[in-house]
């Protein structure tokens, strides 16, 4: 059973959430964001069977903080303003709050409609528009409606569209105005003539990600023939502990011998037992199922330690590939993951 301590916020607020009943649980539902409800949806599906004690303890944890001797009002708007602009940024956290105000102080915005759009909706509204306006839409978008945006288009418009996505930095009203043109609404009026800054590497490889692996291998080629800083600074935000599967076996054991045993074993019981096996092959037979009693022996482990362990060992293969120890593909393919 699952217990309290397992649960992050979202996860006791997924408990919350099924504790009601339908109709109470679906108006809450209808206020929250997309990626709230990705998180929440996430959380709920994956929550297993719920001991009595943990549910009683959620509530309480509830009750406890909704106990206070009420909040003054000051100025909410901006203190929430606050909060999401340390959430998810200054340019989501704005269209947010224009979203939640009331009308009177608001604008609408395209953007809101956008985030709500089928991808395929969304592809046929791109079709044919400039790059750097695909690029402007893409990065205010999840990342995964965002890769299926990209997947639309044709693989030229899908290099140019992921370079300016990289290389996006200030974005003037001019090309907010592009924006608005392919939305029909008036975005440059509600943010002035002030810059945003927009897209990045991060947000780049973040969409790459979750194009596939034929768009990923067409893009990068393209932006490492034109830009080879750039395609680094991506490739080097694009690095997932699934990569390293993919290694040859004399490379995996450069990198084995270079991770502490009880950061591989964390690592490795966060992947299905079929992804270990890249990592047993590296080893002696001896090695290998010692570690396998070891994974076995470890018991559960938190989500969050998992995570620190695969962090380290790509922090680690990060550092051998800098210094050519290890290589990422074959010989024949280009240098990028």
């Amino acid at each position: 059973m699952t217990a309290l301590s397992e649960l992050d916020q979202a996860g006791r607020a997924a408990v919350m959430m099924m504790l009601l009943d339908e109709q109470q649980a679906t108006r809450i539902l209808g206020q929250l964001e997309p990626d709230e409800l990705r998180i929440l949806g996430d959380r709920m599906c994956g929550l297993g069977e719920i001991d009595p004690t943990t549910i009683s303890r959620t509530v309480n944890d509830f009750l406890g903080r909704a106990d206070q001797d009420g909040m003054p009002a000051g100025d909410r708007a901006k203190q929430v303003h606050s909060l999401m602009h340390s959430a998810v940024g200054e340019f989501k956290a704005d269209n947010l709050m224009r979203s939640i105000l009331p009308a009177e102080a608001r604008r609408p915005s395209s953007i809101e409609l956008a985030k709500w759009l089928d991808p395929e909706v969304l592809a046929t509204l791109v079709e044919g528009e400039h790059p750097q306006a695909v690029a402007v839409l893409l990065v205010q978008l999840d990342a995964q409606v965002a890769a299926r945006v990209l997947q639309s288009l044709s693989a030229q418009t899908q290099s140019e569209v992921v370079h300016r996505v990289a290389t996006l930095g200030s974005v003037s009203a001019d090309a907010l105005a592009m924006l608005e043109e392919l939305l029909e609404q008036r975005i440059a009026a509600v943010h002035g003539t002030l810059p945003l800054q927009l897209g990045g590497p991060v947000e780049a490889a973040e969409i790459i990600n979750k194009s596939g692996k034929a768009i990923e291998k067409q893009v990068m080629g393209h932006i490492t023939k034109v830009d080879r800083l750039l395609a680094r600074k991506i490739e080097a935000e694009m690095f997932r502990f699934e990569h390293l599967y993919v290694l040859e076996g004399q490379a995996m054991g450069s990198l084995l011998r270079e991770v502490d045993g009880a950061t591989l074993v964390d690592a490795l019981k966060g992947i299905p037992e079929p992804d270990r096996e890249c990592f047993f092959a590296a080893m002696s037979s001896r090695a290998a199922d010692g570690v396998r009693d070891e994974i076995e022996s470890r018991g559960r482990v938190k989500m969050a330690e998992v995570e620190s362990a695969q962090k380290e060992m790509i922090d680690v293969a990060r550092r051998l590939a800098a210094d050519g120890v290890i290589v990422f593909g074959s010989s024949g393919e280009e240098d990028y993951v």
